[in-house]
């Protein structure tokens, strides 16, 4: 990258990708519609640090997630990326095998988590919602608080976990072991309950954004996560306070 190329250029290639993909970039920021564009994280990341390097590389790690999210997650909702963003660059800072190995790490990992999980596996869940919000780490957290509080939802160590997790979805779903994870008939799988239809799944999350019970507030640069609070348990109360119908297989 040239050196008077302003931060924010680079970044902007990664909203045009998302306009040339007609995507709605609803966020859940309840006091907004839209996200924070990656043009605006871009200027917040060059005042954080002015190393051209690692300006470059956050771009591209961010372009190959983005993009990898569009290709297997294609109905998703909600593209909130504020405190992952800040989270990926806290950690590379500080990380002992430099900070641009360590971006190179945290986008492979990313990356492959999506394509584990989405439309073209046999997992195929229809939406990044539980990984970028904080559900699937509130719970991990609650499992042994004692170890885990400490470790940051976007951490390796946690993207390592769901990795585990996601290769021993599939060879449960290859040997038909899998019960809570049929298909429905959308194609998709749904662990839960109720419906995740686009209009249930935008209704349920919304409202649980204005209550405060999203785990993780990644539209939020500076949030703190939450995890001890019952997530799954509320979500599913509040489905039945909406009348969110039960899913169909």
């Amino acid at each position: 990258m040239k050196p008077n190329i302003k931060p924010s250029d680079t970044f902007q290639f990664i909203d045009e990708i998302l306009a040339q993909q007609s995507v709605n970039l609803l966020s859940l920021n309840p006091q907004k519609t839209l996200i924070t564009s990656f043009a605006e994280l871009g200027s917040v990341i060059a005042e954080k640090n002015s190393d051209i390097q690692i300006i470059a590389t956050i771009q591209e790690t961010l372009e190959s997630i983005v993009y990898t999210q569009l290709q297997n997650f294609p109905e998703n909702i909600f593209w909130d990326f504020d405190f992952m963003v800040n989270s990926m660059l806290r950690q590379a800072l500080v990380a002992e095998e430099g900070t641009i190995t360590f971006l190179k790490d945290f986008g492979e990992k990313m990356v492959s988590l999506t394509e584990m999980f989405g439309i073209k596996t046999e997992i195929r869940f229809r939406y990044v919602h539980d990984f970028m919000y904080g559900f699937e780490w509130a719970r991990w957290v609650q499992k042994e608080p004692h170890n885990r509080a400490h470790i940051e939802p976007f951490s390796l160590i946690f993207l390592d976990y769901l990795l585990a997790k996601g290769k021993e979805l599939l060879q449960r779903i290859s040997h038909g072991q899998i019960t809570c994870y049929k298909l429905c008939d959308t194609g998709y799988r749904n662990p839960f309950s109720f419906s995740r239809e686009p209009e249930d799944e935008y209704r349920l999350l919304t409202y649980l954004a204005q209550e405060q019970l999203i785990p993780v507030a990644v539209w939020n640069w500076n949030a703190s996560p939450v995890w001890n609070k019952p997530f799954q348990e509320m979500r599913q109360q509040l489905a039945l306070k909406l009348n969110i119908q039960p899913q169909k297989h």
